[in-house]
């Protein structure tokens, strides 16, 4: 899941930084996520994330659910 957020945040070009203020979460967040140190995130912070990102939270596993 982590690397796969890394992915969809880069290519809509945005920093951790940039992400984590869209979603409302810090930018240690975003980082401990990417890097797979918070394995278990709250599912509500996953749908910030991927509101932020402007997919559907499953894309957040998986190549499916991105909004083109």
């Amino acid at each position: 899941m982590g690397n796969r957020i890394s992915e969809l945040r880069k290519q809509a070009l945005l920093t951790q930084g940039e992400l984590a203020a869209r979603a409302g979460v810090s930018r240690a967040t975003i980082n401990n996520i990417e890097t797979g140190r918070h394995p278990n995130s709250k599912i509500s912070t996953l749908r910030k994330i991927a509101d932020a990102l402007s997919v559907q939270p499953n894309a957040l596993f998986d190549d499916e659910g991105a909004l083109s």
